[in-house]
């Protein structure tokens, strides 16, 4: 019987890319979004993996959704805790609730959705838990606290998480993304994006959704068991930890 794989933010971007690749690779998928109703019924229509809907911010509405697919399709063995938004503002200007909004998805939402599913990965004494996190959450950025503050904050939860689901055969694990070429970093300005991030980027391009996804699909599997609070980069050798 295939493993199944939730994956937040399932639907779109990275997310979509992460989805479809874990379905080529054998395992049943169920793909997590947010508001999109549109974009999801053309990613199930296009792939045939089931969208389900819920806010990462409502801890309630998680469990309730986590549930659900595994009604649906049996125990959730791997997580992806990829959903994210942004509200870019520097720190100055930026309002609490600006601040609140990308904790709540970015941060909170990795909590709350490993959560209810790590009891049963500890029953089963088997579990995948990687969380996409950032470049920004290694290095910071302008105009970004709240989110590199996130993203920063995912990496230490995946690090003390590991060590306490080591003995029970859960591998808790980070990637950290550079810029991907998805359709909210194809929205910069293209003038930005040529003469001031590619430059920046040693590869000299940006990185394509289904590289990270690639990633994901190698920590998921067997190869990787005795890989756990590691943080993969993935960004075009751009930064260094």
């Amino acid at each position: 019987m295939a493993r199944v794989a939730l994956v937040t933010g399932g639907t779109r971007g990275i997310g979509a890319a992460i989805s479809v690749a874990l379905k080529e690779a054998g395992y049943s998928v169920a793909a997590n979004y947010a508001g999109n109703d549109e974009a999801a019924a053309a990613f199930t229509e296009e792939t045939g993996i089931k969208a389900y809907k819920w806010s990462v911010a409502d801890y309630d509405a998680c469990k309730e959704g986590a549930a659900q697919v595994e009604a649906d399709l049996g125990p959730v063995e791997v997580l992806v805790n990829n959903a994210g938004i942004t509200r870019d503002a520097m720190f100055h200007r930026m309002t609490p609730e600006q601040w609140r909004e990308v904790i709540d998805t970015n941060l909170n939402g990795v909590f709350n959705m490993t959560h209810p599913v790590w009891p049963g990965m500890r029953e089963r004494k088997f579990g995948r838990v990687i969380t996409i996190s950032s470049i920004n959450g290694q290095k910071g950025q302008a105009g970004q606290a709240n989110y590199s503050a996130a993203k920063s904050g995912d990496l230490g939860f995946t690090k003390a998480l590991a060590q306490e689901g080591a003995r029970a055969g859960i591998t808790v694990n980070a990637i950290c993304p550079g810029y991907i070429a998805t359709e909210m970093v194809k929205k910069i300005d293209e003038k930005v994006l040529n003469e001031k991030i590619i430059p920046q980027i040693p590869v000299g391009r940006l990185g394509e959704p289904e590289e990270i996804a690639r990633c994901v699909v190698f920590l998921a599997s067997d190869d990787a068991g005795f890989i756990s609070g590691s943080t993969l980069s993935a960004n075009g050798a751009q930064f260094f930890v």
